[in-house]
């Protein structure tokens, strides 16, 4: 049986978007399935989610595979997004001088300096839906944080560590990168100088509410 796609009922493709989804598809499947030297690491999920820590601390003189950036980038792009119009866009750092600027553009945070600095920022223009600019600037936004999570989830699965980063100064981060679109979040990547075990959290009673 063949399904076909839904769409949002405020939105009709274009014939050529449509005939861009194979082209898409294969790629990122290419992308995600590919079986590098090394084998992943970590391919239980819960693990990930469970051993996952943030790290200040990188070993910036050791450089990231290409193929993990890849798969970085490429598990933002399978996140959950509103109407599946995918309302963020990534801007991958290799400038050294750029990052040096979002350095001080974090409130002179070093680690927004590490071998692999994503910024993710929103697009509610992408949004195509019948909604009021508040709504689709509330869509952009949930759209980039889950881009933002999978990509971190992503790089803890291929033995790297993160830190993700909220404190800047939007402007400063604008002008660094050359965009008009406003950042949401940095997502700096690198091998750790040391692992960091678990810290206490809240008890999950805690936190859910049975209503």
């Amino acid at each position: 049986m063949k399904h076909g796609k839904t769409y949002p009922k405020e939105y009709a493709p274009s014939d050529e978007s449509i005939q861009d989804i194979p082209v898409r598809n294969n790629l990122l499947n290419a992308i995600l399935t590919s079986k590098p030297k090394k084998t992943i690491p970590n391919t239980d999920l819960f693990k990930i989610m469970a051993t996952r820590r943030s790290t200040r601390k990188f070993d910036n003189k050791r450089m990231i595979e290409e193929w993990k950036i890849d798969k970085i980038i490429a598990a933002a792009d399978t996140a959950p997004t509103a109407g599946n119009f995918q309302g963020f866009e990534i801007f991958y750092i290799k400038d050294p001088k750029i990052k040096e600027k979002l350095v001080e553009a974090a409130n002179n945070q070093p680690h927004a300096n590490t071998p692999l600095v994503l910024v993710f920022c929103k697009n509610p223009s992408r949004v195509k839906l019948n909604f009021p600019p508040e709504i689709l600037a509330k869509f952009a936004i949930q759209d980039a944080t889950l881009a933002a999570a999978y990509s971190q989830l992503a790089a803890h699965a291929l033995d790297l560590s993160s830190i993700w980063i909220g404190m800047f100064d939007d402007n400063k981060v604008m002008e660094a990168i050359g965009t008009n679109l406003i950042p949401s979040s940095l997502l700096c990547i690198g091998y750790p100088a040391q692992k960091r075990g678990p810290r206490s959290r809240r008890k999950l009673k805690d936190v859910i509410h049975i209503v």
